[in-house]
């Protein structure tokens, strides 16, 4: 941290030592006698943006319970595992697993829902760089449509897992109880907001299947797969009463079931 002395320094230059982190707590605290408006909101600026560092910091402590607890049993590789697009009405179920490496640290890392999409591209490209393996599966609406959405579910998580080089020796899922897998495992409810591992995975098979029906938009505009990824909203429920289902929808599923017949 830079020192900083008292005279007097213009708030365009202030401003500028506040974003750059150069300035110490010492003379911060003498910066509150100052009478400038324009001094004390940067000062007010930097105590929000320092206790929003300190709630992030405890926070992603919080969620990397589930991982030290597994490291303290012995563990060595840890694997999270989510999956995206249980409820859409069209599109595929993408499961993602990922093992995190013991020192990663990603403030802010929550359920991918709860980010902003630039901040989900953001993390999913951190965490594919990072991760020490990773695995996606994407398993389409016919098959969804063959066996059940919750066991087509299961079969892309036991795909994501299979890709996971080396093999994890405890698996962390969110709210899916696997019995197939060659390690122990856990299903924790709410597990993208319990675990950074979970969370790391919910944000891989998001935006992977986030761009699948992006792309899916272009070829069937109209049906705001782009904005609604394949949820029942009313734009997407009037297309398909008006111009039925594509290939792409998943027919065992009643709105769906109902439009094409």
């Amino acid at each position: 941290m830079q020192v900083i002395h008292l005279e007097q320094q213009s708030i365009t230059v202030l401003k500028q030592l506040f974003e750059a982190d150069k300035l110490d707590e010492t003379y911060i605290n003498e910066l509150k006698s100052d009478e400038r408006k324009g001094v004390q909101k940067l000062i007010e600026r930097y105590e929000r943006k320092k206790l929003n560092e300190k709630a992030l910091e405890k926070n992603f402590l919080r969620m990397s319970q589930y991982e030290q607890n597994s490291y303290a049993r012995g563990c060595q590789y840890v694997a999270g595992m989510d999956e995206a697009g249980r409820g859409p009405l069209a599109g595929p179920v993408v499961a993602a697993a990922v093992i995190l490496p013991r020192g990663f640290k990603l403030l802010g890392l929550n359920d991918s829902k709860q980010l902003n999409e630039a901040t989900r591209e953001k993390y999913f490209a951190i965490i594919k760089n990072e991760a020490v393996s990773y695995g996606i599966s994407i398993i389409d609406n016919h098959k969804i449509d063959q066996v059940n959405i919750y066991e087509a579910t299961k079969l892309a998580m036991y795909d994501a897992f299979k890709q996971l080089n080396p093999a994890p020796d405890h698996v962390l899922i969110d709210a899916v109880a696997l019995n197939r897998l060659s390690c122990s495992s856990e299903a924790i409810t709410k597990g993208d907001q319990q675990s950074i591992s979970v969370a790391a995975a919910s944000v891989l098979a998001k935006v992977t299947r986030d761009g699948f029906m992006k792309d899916l938009d272009q070829e069937y505009p109209g049906y705001g797969f782009a904005s609604n990824m394949g949820y029942g909203t009313k734009q997407h429920a009037v297309m398909l009463a008006e111009h039925g289902a594509t290939p792409y929808h998943r027919k065992s599923f009643a709105p769906v079931r109902s439009a094409i017949r």
